[in-house]
Order: structure tokens, then C-alpha cells, then sequence
């Protein structure tokens, strides 16, 4: 057992609280911001190793990728007419908000919303989630990016470029999708920014991995096979089976990378490693509060918030499985249970540690493959 001693929640969150409801309902009121600097502390490393296919699996990823490509213009049928209302109501019904804890409860900041209130929110949930995810895909490329220059192996490299592809195009297709189809769009999430600034700060490129590959891209890859699930819009249907098989291989090469990383890190280095992952937690479940949404519903943002805080288990299934990809796989790279067992109490506390028998995601990402009669030739 390690003697290495944990930092605070408020040392980790730099917040008095895991739940100080103050500081989770910030929110993003300016929406004009246009560059975003971010200072990048890490070297890149040139490797006079070219020996490619020294790490079987990952040489395997990346010849997977190169076969997978597609073409966001010329394979998904733009043509599609999109009803935005009814698109997105049924996420919204599929999703925690449309339960009487939020329709119902007095001290919900909906309840005496009616039909055309509930209407509006879908559609802007909906834009909402996709602007985010937008977000997070940017967030995806400069990070890859980074990973092609500070990895030290060949092969991670190979990978690691084909991702920058996979993301430049999760980019331009949610993009397009929110432009053309919704016509509503919110900046990014504090939240969301806190995450992504501290995973391009961090100098140490095995957290690029952690922070992007496997709890970003992770709750991404949860939250597209919901909506892929739900859906019944065929444009936005095949969408995300595209990017979904690309972020199924995503999350599998943090996975396989990690796995060997950590196998030689000390006690103290691997507790960091569980601290930031239990940082990157909060902040996702932080920003999927949707502080935007409700401020430009005209709700009050701390209130709704609170309420969020409070809803109870067993309406809380929806953001539950969206960690249904990262508990699994930080149990995988031993992550939950090394030391004292310290990031399994905290997932414990935020409610997703019964996530942890699903399915990981080093070889499931082969499920998500696309077929040679789905992508242009």
C-alpha cells in the first residue's frame, strides 16, 4: 500500500467543494471570443527508431485507420431534410431531464414550463450537446497533434497521425451538422475548457493519453452510441456510426498505450494519475449540467444546477452511462484499485463506480468497425 499522500478536492479542483454549486454554474457568456491560447509545455521528440510493428496491437490500429477513412461531403446524404424538433425531442426524452424531478419538483426551475417551453429546450439541449461535442473534437485534434510530437515510439506516432485526420473530420461534420441542420449554436463550456486547457498544458505526454483518449474521448464514445441508439434522423443516424468507429479506436489506443506506460511508474506517479483522472471526471459531469441551456431559457443557472446535484439515482441513468466507457477502462489500466484504492472511493462518490464491470474498449473497438460497403472508395 502506498504511503503517498493524496492532494484535496480543493487542491485538485482549485473550488472549495467536489459540489461547490457557486463555481459549477459558471457558465460561458461570451460567446465572440474567437482564439483561445493554451501554452504548451511539452518537447517534441524526434525517435531514430523506426521499427515499425514493435507493438503489434498498435500497428494493428493503425492499419485499421488507414482502411477507414471516410469523406464527411461525399458520404453522408446532406440532402436529408431535418425537423430539429422532432429529431431531438426524443433525446430529451431519453435523457434525465424529462423526469418529474425537473417537471415536477417545486424547487425545479421547469415546472411550470409547458409544451412550447420543453419544445424550445429540446432543441437547444440538443445544440447544445453537439457544440460541445464540437468542441471537445478540437480539443481532440490539437491534443493528438501534440501526441505525434511527444511520444516516443514509431508506431504510436503512425497512429497518432491518422487520428489528427479522424478529428480535423469529427470537426468539420459536426460543424456542418449544426450550421445546416439546427441553425443554433453555444460556445464551449468552462468546464469542458478547464479540462481541455489542462490536458494541453501538462508537460507529461502519457496525460494527453489519459486526459483526451480515455476520459474525453471516452464519454464521447458513450454519449454517440446513446444517441446513435435513440435517434430516428437518418443523417444524423449514420453521423455518428462514423465517428463512432473512429472513436472507438481512439480510446483503444489510449488503452494499449497506457497499459505499458504504467506498468513502470512509481507509487506517487500513479496516484497523479488517478487524481487527474478523477479531476477530468468532475469537470465532464460539471459541464453536463448544460449552465448555457438554462441561461439562455431564461432559468436561473444556480438553481438549476443545485437541482441537477440533486437529482436522484435512479433518474440519473443517463449521465451515468455516459462514463459507461471510462470506469471500465481506468479499471483496465489499474487505475481504480492501485494504492489504497483512493479513485474508486471518488468514483463511488460522484455515482458511476458500478460502470466498472462493463466492457473496455481495447479490443471492442472492432465492433465499431465500419464494413468496406460503408465507406467510399
Amino acid at each position: 500500500m502506498t504511503t503517498t499522500e493524496p492532494r484535496t478536492d480543493q487542491e485538485i479542483l482549485d473550488r472549495s467543494s467536489m459540489d461547490d454549486v457557486d463555481a459549477i454554474a459558471e457558465f460561458n457568456a461570451d460567446p465572440a471570443e474567437v482564439i483561445h491560447a493554451v501554452k504548451d509545455q511539452a518537447e517534441a521528440l524526434f525517435t531514430w527508431d523506426y521499427s515499425k510493428g514493435s507493438r503489434p496491437r498498435l500497428d494493428k490500429l493503425y492499419e485499421k485507420a488507414k482502411n477507414s477513412q471516410w469523406n464527411a461531403q461525399t458520404d453522408l446524404d446532406w440532402s436529408i431534410e431535418v425537423d430539429p424538433l422532432q429529431a431531438f425531442s426524443i433525446f430529451t426524452e431519453a435523457s434525465n431531464v424529462n423526469t418529474g424531478h425537473w417537471t415536477e419538483h417545486p424547487d425545479s426551475p421547469a415546472k411550470n414550463w409547458g409544451d412550447k417551453e420543453w419544445d424550445q429546450f429540446s432543441i437547444e439541449s440538443f445544440a447544445w450537446r453537439l457544440s460541445q461535442f464540437k468542441h471537445g473534437e478540437q480539443g481532440a485534434l490539437l491534443c493528438t497533434a501534440k501526441i505525434v510530437e511527444t511520444v516516443p515510439w514509431i508506431d504510436a506516432k503512425y497512429y497518432a497521425a491518422t487520428q489528427v485526420v479522424d478529428e480535423a473530420r469529427h470537426v468539420e461534420v459536426f460543424e456542418k451538422y449544426i450550421d445546416e441542420k439546427i441553425g443554433v449554436r453555444y460556445p464551449v463550456n468552462p468546464h469542458l475548457q478547464l479540462l481541455l486547457d489542462d490536458i494541453i498544458n501538462d508537460s507529461r505526454w502519457d496525460m494527453t493519453y489519459l486526459g483526451m483518449q480515455i476520459m474525453v474521448e471516452g464519454l464521447a464514445l458513450a454519449a454517440f452510441g446513446l444517441m446513435h441508439q435513440v435517434t430516428t434522423e437518418p443523417l444524423l443516424k449514420k453521423l455518428l456510426r462514423y465517428v463512432m468507429s473512429d472513436e472507438a479506436r481512439h480510446v483503444a489506443f489510449g488503452v494499449l498505450s497506457l497499459q505499458e506506460v504504467y506498468q513502470d511508474m512509481t507509487a506517487k506517479e500513479i496516484r497523479e494519475r488517478q487524481e487527474f483522472a478523477f479531476e477530468a471526471g468532475v469537470r465532464m459531469r460539471d459541464r453536463l449540467l448544460q449552465q448555457e441551456v438554462w441561461d439562455r431559457m431564461g432559468a436561473n443557472v444556480k438553481q438549476a444546477v443545485q437541482h441537477g446535484l440533486n437529482i436522484p439515482e435512479e433518474d440519473d441513468l443517463f449521465n451515468q452511462m455516459l462514463f459507461s466507457k471510462i470506469v471500465p477502462n481506468c479499471r483496465k489500466l489499474g487505475l481504480l484499485d492501485a494504492g489504497d484504492g483512493w479513485l474508486r472511493e471518488k468514483y463511488t462518490e460522484i455515482g458511476v463506480i458500478e460502470l466498472e464491470h462493463l466492457e473496455d474498449t481495447g479490443e471492442e473497438y472492432q465492433a465499431f468497425s465500419l464494413e468496406d460497403d460503408e465507406v467510399s472508395s
